[in-house]
């Protein structure tokens, strides 16, 4: 009845879903204010006022046209402002015609593959990984190969992909700050990784492209300095949405935008239009475009997601958990107290708590805990935490 891929693919489906799922039957049986759960990466704010402002303005403008088709890289002004955005954050001259604008970053991901992937072709991913890069690979005929983190400090491994690089591999897919650990990979380690592949493709004759994955760009804490990576890599192309900054997943917008120091950018380009036409995306979505051009400088408030992080990293650490202090995004990934992560999270169940296993992510022994809920929720777990690390006897 259906293809024998999708079958094997839905068998390997993602355990943030499952975990909610079971969150489902918990609510049910002991009412939704009784059961912590931590799994989706759901933005919990509303979008900013301005964001809300700027969609009615818009709508009560009543301006002609707005709903029609465009350019498959969708409104001139709405790329001019991005590229002039960017060209501020990285002090590169890009231009609008760098832009293409998609359906969120995971349509970015998938043209980007679409564009630059031959049968075959090897694509590097970092675990812990958001588990869908997988499946995006495998839609476009690419081998994905796993580089494992550095599990002391979840920073890039370099001899890893020392080892791992080859004469076929195409791109690296990289995500920081990083879901799931919510770590900011250095600009030491991140230009590291750039003489390597300057020296990788020296010797193979080749391009490797850097696959910036971005939605969590403006999710950063601490005053960390998150590094520029179109500045850092010369054939980066940068995939961002406003799924997280503005607390918009929902309405599926977001951009790629491509390095000029790439040779034949608009080559480049050409073919993620073409490509955000065949996949039928067609376009970016018409009237949110208008909305994310007006709200560029506005973001959620970053102050609320520090403090949940805050409360729950102490949690944790007070329940005995062994956890990196994320910089950004909206999660943690603390070790798992016994190896075998996928029982521990049901375990875990047993205290109404819902976490992703790390299993589900590359990465196993390990879990993932989401602060994507109300930091009522958050103040309320520590009871229930504190009992599970007591079963593990990490007290």
């Amino acid at each position: 009845m259906i293809s024998k891929k999708i079958k094997k693919n839905l068998s390997r489906s993602s355990w943030i879903r499952s975990m909610f799922e079971e969150g489902e039957k918990l609510r049910q049986k002991y009412g939704a204010k009784n059961v912590f759960d931590f799994t989706l990466g759901n933005p919990d704010p509303e979008p900013p006022l301005l964001v809300k402002e700027s969609l009615k303005n818009i709508v009560l403008e009543d301006v002609t046209g707005i709903h029609k088709y465009m350019s498959n890289a969708g409104f001139d002004d709405v790329r001019k402002a991005i590229a002039e955005k960017i060209m501020q954050d990285s002090n590169l001259p890009i231009l609008k015609d760098h832009i293409v604008m998609t359906c969120g970053a995971a349509g970015g991901l998938n043209i980007i593959l679409k564009a630059i992937l031959d049968p075959s072709d090897e694509v590097m991913v970092v675990a812990p990984y958001f588990v869908e890069y997988l499946f995006y690979i495998d839609n476009h005929g690419g081998i994905p190969v796993i580089v494992n983190a550095d599990p002391k400090s979840f920073q890039l491994d370099i001899s890893e992909f020392e080892e791992k690089i080859t004469k076929d591999t195409k791109a690296i897919i990289l995500n920081t700050p990083n879901n799931p650990t919510g770590v900011v990979y250095s600009e030491e380690i991140l230009t590291k990784l750039n003489s390597l592949i300057e020296r990788k493709e020296k010797e193979f004759n080749s391009k490797i492209f850097i696959i910036s994955d971005e939605p969590y760009s403006q999710l950063v804490y601490d005053n960390i300095k998150l590094p520029n990576l179109l500045s850092i890599f010369d054939n980066c192309i940068l995939a961002n949405s406003f799924s997280k900054s503005l607390a918009l997943p929902g309405e599926r917008i977001g951009y790629v935008a491509v390095s000029p120091n790439i040779t034949d950018s608009k080559l480049l380009v050409d073919a993620l239009i073409f490509c955000n036409r065949t996949l039928g995306f067609v376009n970016a979505p018409a009237l949110f475009q208008k909305v994310i051009s007006k709200s560029l400088d506005s973001s959620v408030n970053i102050k609320e997601y520090r403090e949940k992080r805050d409360v729950l990293y102490d949690h944790l650490c007070s329940a005995g958990f062994d956890c990196i202090k994320p910089q950004g995004a909206f999660y943690l990934f603390p070790r798992s107290p016994i190896q075998d992560d996928i029982e521990f999270i049901n375990n875990a169940t047993n205290y109404n708590l819902l976490f992703v296993p790390g299993t589900g992510f590359g990465f196993p022994g390990y879990f993932r805990v989401s602060y994507c809920t109300d930091l009522d929720t958050i103040i309320r777990s520590k009871d229930a935490i504190m009992s599970l690390g007591r079963d593990y006897k990490l007290l």
